[in-house]
């Protein structure tokens, strides 16, 4: 008896703090998309009525995010920016899962171990380190030949640079883990029957790793498209939508429209989210 009430109890705690755990992370979210409908000019209380002015309203001083072109063209360069680092870091990516899981070669382990230290890397040194270092690259050509390399100065280029430079290793890592899941058998079935290993690759195992190719780019993608710390230091006249947004906090302050681009950008990413779990889901018993 004094077992199940102990039993009871510890279910009973941990049901609880598994509970006030979602609910700390949730209350911020839940704030500032609740803020997004508030018909107020300060995405404070009191309540003041519901409304969508903050995303469709045309007119000051209610500009709505639909008709703030600041916030437009931030949002289409973070999507464009997003887009290219995505596609770069699952090209590269899976290029290193068969690298790393098909191929023996001096050094293997330490190449490995340099590939997953931009994860721990915080993304201010990361973002400085590769300034630096471009920078004096195209300082010493523009000194040296008279030769300005304008892509080497802070912009779109350089900021999806920056971004694949760590973005590539969590592709890599996703793709690998299904790599290793798969029969090799398939593909040596496949040789002895006649086919090249270019139809080997396109027609048997890039099928098998697409699902987890789809999810390491939707991954890829937001973490592209959420990224500040980085990015801030790599940035030209191109802001993209994570570095509008603060500049117009450091200038204005916070505001519903603020709240409504977050909203926005929550049912979004929550979206891709869904989809990458149920693509991965889908096809984890093949």
């Amino acid at each position: 008896m004094l077992d199940q009430e102990k039993n009871w109890g510890m279910l009973l705690g941990y049901r609880l703090y598994v509970l006030a755990f979602f609910i700390f992370l949730a209350a911020p979210l839940v704030a500032a998309g609740t803020f997004a409908f508030n018909d107020s000019l300060f995405p404070a209380l009191p309540w003041q009525g519901f409304t969508f002015d903050w995303f469709f309203n045309d007119t000051e001083p209610k500009l709505g995010m639909f008709h703030d072109r600041r916030l437009l063209r931030g949002l289409y360069y973070s999507f464009i920016i997003a887009t290219a680092v995505s596609g770069l870091s699952v090209f590269v990516g899976t290029c290193n899962a068969f690298l790393f899981t098909r191929r023996e070669f001096p050094a293997k382990n330490f190449f490995y171990i340099m590939m997953i230290v931009p994860l721990v890397i915080p993304g201010v040194i990361l973002g400085i380190s590769i300034l630096v270092f471009v920078s004096s690259i195209a300082n010493g050509i523009e000194e040296s030949y008279g030769i300005e390399l304008e892509f080497m100065r802070p912009g779109i280029l350089l900021v999806v640079l920056g971004q694949f430079s760590f973005i590539t290793t969590i592709t890599t890592l996703v793709i690998i883990a299904r790599l290793k899941k798969f029969d090799g058998a398939m593909e040596e079935a496949a040789l002895n029957l006649g086919a090249s290993r270019a139809r080997v690759l396109m027609t048997i195992t890039l099928p098998f790793l697409r699902p987890a190719m789809i999810a390491a780019g939707i991954v890829a993608f937001l973490v592209s498209f959420e990224n500040f710390n980085t990015t801030l230091f790599l940035v030209g006249s191109e802001s993209p939508l994570t570095i509008t947004m603060f500049d117009r906090m450091a200038k204005v302050g916070s505001t519903p429209v603020l709240n409504a681009v977050s909203f926005f950008l929550i049912v979004g990413s929550g979206l891709l989210a869904l989809i990458s779990i149920l693509i991965q889901r889908d096809r984890s018993s093949e």
